[in-house]
């Protein structure tokens, strides 16, 4: 006889949407710019590196450190920095987060957010090196409010991570 089908309570989540959920948050968070705004200074946060940031810190192994090669690669086409740029800093993250990660024991929600503050800054005032090395001639202080706008809506993105991962888990 044969066994009639399984329900959608037996099932265990799909593999696609466990593995490609946070890989398309970020890549759609790094499409940003595409947005019509007009601004005469930089102040859109950088989304794909927030939604990155947001999804390691959740969760520790849901990525391998060479994730940000491509993603920064798909950074650096929407961001309009220099070719490499990303793919060099969020590397660099990510093998920084794997370091911070065996030496502590255990984060909450403050040292989370301190360590995304630290990270965004960070990461904006390397990709303004890299660009000013390659040519540009900007000063740090031109960043600073995209700076503060980063780390004031990092707690959003992170929620809108935990909003999103009970999705991404749910059976």
């Amino acid at each position: 006889m044969p066994r009639p089908p399984r329900t959608r309570i037996d099932r265990p989540p799909s593999s696609l949407r466990v593995t490609g959920t946070p890989i398309i948050t970020a890549v759609i968070g790094s499409m940003a710019p595409l947005l019509p705004m007009i601004v005469s200074a930089p102040v859109l946060p950088p989304f794909g590196l927030m939604m990155l940031v947001a999804w390691r810190l959740r969760h520790r192994t849901i990525w391998p450190a060479w994730i940000g090669l491509p993603l920064g690669l798909w950074d650096d086409i929407f961001s309009g920095q220099p070719l490499g740029s990303s793919m060099l800093l969020w590397t660099i993250l990510m093998l920084g987060l794997d370091v911070i990660d065996r030496r502590l024991v255990w984060r909450d929600f403050w040292q989370d957010w301190g360590l995304a503050a630290v990270v965004i800054a960070v990461i904006l005032l390397g990709g303004l090196g890299i660009a000013n090395w390659t040519g540009g001639n900007t000063a740090p202080i031109i960043i600073l409010p995209q700076i503060i706008v980063s780390i004031a809506l990092f707690p959003l993105l992170a929620r809108l991570c935990a909003i999103i991962d009970t999705w991404r888990l749910a059976r």
